[in-house]
């Protein structure tokens, strides 16, 4: 049972006995090896002091048997699971895959193992069903990884973070007493801007992601703010609206070019974006570069092949993940520790700019 010497590493390895599969325990591993089944918890813990020759013996008996610890009791003993949560939306796109991707590398590497939901539709008000699963499977930490849409984070209040496990936001604006970690959308979007200012064009246009999505409206307060710096105009009729698609990239470049013919220089707010806004500038018979400067947004693996090679902002969205769960664990260990853990910080992961063939 847990809580008897040994206990806590029950179950995973096997034994036959009598035809019969066996659970393997800590005192089978004692008795193959000859010594006290405390030996054997300091050898699997990698604490206290212990020769060297009865270790390999231990070691050499934990591998004959095929013993593994029993990670559930163990975390009952020492009031933690050793998992982080991860909520998480659209992990087919590029940006988040990324995001998770870089989670579960850090997660690992601290020595966590990550529970991933996946929210269909970031803009509903769903987190209680959410909170209450994760709650329940008593995770040490949450990253939520949900991008702030409409009102999706109405619900956050210091009273409500003080009564879940350390958690951290990604791709949101501050909240008091909330940690965020996040890219500086707003310096990437001031970026790709004056790019394209410095490669001398005049009349820049930007294709938004849906304005509803916190991302989007930073990108576009870079656009907005590096044009106003530079004395050019920044106005409506510039800006067309977008899914994160390339249907939509498509569907928003015809409208630009319709409203205003004399753009020469255009921002996609994501590289999908810039995909179907270079369709619609090539079936308008337009050159790109010559024509049209053009600059997207995340820098996925295809844009270099392009045609032509896309100009892009890089994320590090895998960046924003190992930073987030670094941040979650040394909040993890200041509760664990009775410290007062980090609160109310926000982190911005500064972007890259590439520059490629559309923009030069």
């Amino acid at each position: 049972m847990v809580g008897e010497p040994g206990g806590e590493y029950r179950a995973l390895g096997r034994r036959h006995s009598g035809g019969d599969h066996q659970y393997v325990t800590l005192r089978d591993v004692a008795q193959r090896a000859g010594v006290s089944p405390k030996s054997v918890s300091r050898v699997v813990n990698h604490q206290g002091e212990i020769r060297e020759a009865t270790r390999q013996r231990i070691q050499a008996a934990i591998e004959d048997l095929g013993y593994r610890p029993n990670i559930l009791a163990r975390s009952l003993i020492h009031q933690r699971t050793n998992t982080l949560a991860a909520v998480a939306w659209g992990i087919d796109y590029f940006g988040p895959s990324r995001t998770i991707t870089g989670i579960e590398l850090e997660a690992e590497d601290l020595g966590y193992s990550v529970f991933l939901i996946l929210v269909r539709e970031p803009g509903k008000h769903n987190h209680m069903p959410i909170l209450d699963v994760l709650l329940s499977r008593r995770v040490d930490g949450i990253i939520w990884a949900v991008p702030e849409v409409g009102e999706n984070r109405k619900w956050l209040s210091p009273d409500v973070l003080n009564e879940l496990p350390p958690i951290v936001f990604l791709s949101m604006h501050g909240e008091p007493g909330a940690n965020v970690v996040t890219v500086d959308n707003q310096g990437g979007g001031r970026q790709a801007t004056n790019h394209l200012i410095e490669r001398g064009r005049k009349r820049i246009a930007i294709i938004t992601g849906p304005m509803a999505w916190w991302e989007a409206r930073e990108r576009h307060a870079g656009w907005k703010a590096a044009l106003e710096n530079a004395g050019m105009s920044a106005d409506e009729t510039l800006v067309a609206e977008s899914y994160w698609s390339s249907a939509g990239g498509e569907r928003a470049m015809q409208q630009l070019l319709e409203r205003e013919p004399g753009i020469d220089g255009v921002f996609a707010s994501s590289d999908q974006i810039a995909l179907g806004a270079l369709r619609a500038i090539h079936d308008a018979g337009r050159r790109v570069p010559g024509d049209i400067a053009m600059i997207g947004f995340d820098n996925m693996p295809e844009s270099e092949y392009f045609q032509p090679a896309l100009s892009t902002v890089r994320q590090g969205l895998g960046e924003v993940g190992r930073t987030a769960v670094r941040h979650a664990h040394q909040m993890i260990e200041a509760r664990r520790d009775d410290r007062r853990a980090p609160g109310g910080a926000m982190t911005l992961i500064q972007p890259e700019l590439i520059v490629r063939a559309s923009s030069t």
